[in-house]
């Protein structure tokens, strides 16, 4: 089922009735989600997302702008007539009632041409159950269930209404790092089985990455960027995009861009074609570094931190925005001899320009 929001808005009363006015907390939301796909809705807390997730359930209402399920608009539809499933941070499982009967209720409430037979209801409890791979656990009772446990119970009755479209606000909060590993896993499976088109909330852009078709990235409200997970990663259109993706985070320079040359400070680090005489902010990457005797980066070594298959070089530039910067190198790399300074050579493709002002990318040619 494809997915369309079309200049989405949702503006709230401000509290402060001193201020007065709104609060914008989805500003003209425009963009398409594929039939059958997993989109990662990601962003920082408080840009947006799940009120973004909550419009297209029906649990809220915007306040301008349409919903498409498909070519139906579902913008004045409510929840139940959506044909949404809908997976909460929290578990929200009945406590007093067993597995299957917390994954049969929301078929206990159908009507009408829909009303389902007792008999029917089970065998659909079921084949949720064994999707989400608790069929053994049928008769135990939430108190009775880890926390991963749990959420496939949640899982499972969201898949038991067979929904047109499955959303997911924050669903492995709650996990362990282990168990959110797993659960991440067990989701992607899921829906790649069903070709349910789903939409995932988190703040977590290693969790978005790793199981999503396409992700879209929120800031404060705003659409930022969408597309797939890599190549957002690698070509971000702005300064935010770069920042909120990566771990470790990218590097942010002062720089200047003087007769097709990036200069950081007094090293000028590489070819910038193309590009006007002017400042730039300028990010690179943690593993867009080479470690390199001769390198046109000078750097002050603060520390290295060997973590088995990389290791981490921490140091210091005049030109960085931030007290330290990241190096991420291979294990095998020479870094016994290192002692107060280091240089580095940069890979072009891991190096992104932006424009001081708007915080845009700006496209430079290496060579």
């Amino acid at each position: 089922m494809k997915i369309v929001l079309e200049h989405l808005t949702k503006r709230y009363p401000n509290r402060n009735k001193k201020i007065g006015g709104f609060v914008v907390a989805v500003d003209d939301f425009n963009f398409e989600i594929p039939d059958g796909q997993l989109i990662g809705l990601l962003g920082p807390s408080g840009c947006g997302k799940s009120t973004t997730l909550n419009m297209i359930c029906g649990l809220e209402t915007p306040t301008e702008g349409k919903i498409y399920f498909g070519d139906d608009d579902v913008t004045e539809l409510p929840p139940e007539k959506r044909g949404v499933g809908m997976v909460f941070q929290s578990y929200a499982l009945y406590p007093h009632l067993t597995v299957r009967q917390n994954i049969m209720f929301p078929l206990e409430n159908l009507k009408g041409a829909q009303k389902l037979t007792k008999e029917e209801m089970e065998r659909r409890a079921q084949e949720a159950a064994e999707m989400v791979q608790i069929e053994r656990l049928m008769d135990n009772k939430p108190s009775e269930m880890s926390g991963g446990q749990q959420q496939r119970v949640a899982i499972a009755r969201a898949l038991v209404k067979r929904p047109r479209v499955l959303l997911l606000d924050e669903p492995l909060s709650n996990l362990d790092a282990r168990l959110r590993l797993q659960t991440r896993e067990e989701i992607r499976r899921i829906q790649q089985e069903t070709k349910i088109t789903t939409v995932f909330v988190t703040h977590d852009q290693e969790e978005a990455m790793s199981i999503s078709d396409m992700i879209v990235v929120m800031s404060a409200g705003v659409f930022q960027q969408m597309g797939k997970p890599q190549d957002v990663y690698d070509h971000p259109k702005n300064l935010f995009v770069a920042k909120f993706l990566g771990t470790p985070a990218i590097n942010v320079f002062d720089g200047t861009i003087r007769d097709g040359k990036l200069y950081l400070g007094d090293d000028a680090v590489m070819n910038a074609g193309g590009v006007e005489d002017q400042d730039v902010y300028v990010g690179i990457r943690p593993e867009g570094f080479i470690l390199d005797d001769d390198g046109p980066m000078h750097c002050g070594l603060n520390r290295v931190e060997v973590m088995g298959r990389d290791t981490t070089v921490v140091s210091t530039h005049p030109s960085a925005q931030s007290d330290m910067i990241r190096v991420i190198i291979p294990s095998e790399s020479r870094t016994a001899a290192l002692e107060n300074t280091v240089n580095f050579s940069l890979k072009p493709f891991k190096v992104h320009l932006f424009d001081k002002e708007t915080e845009e990318a700006i496209p430079f040619l290496s060579e």
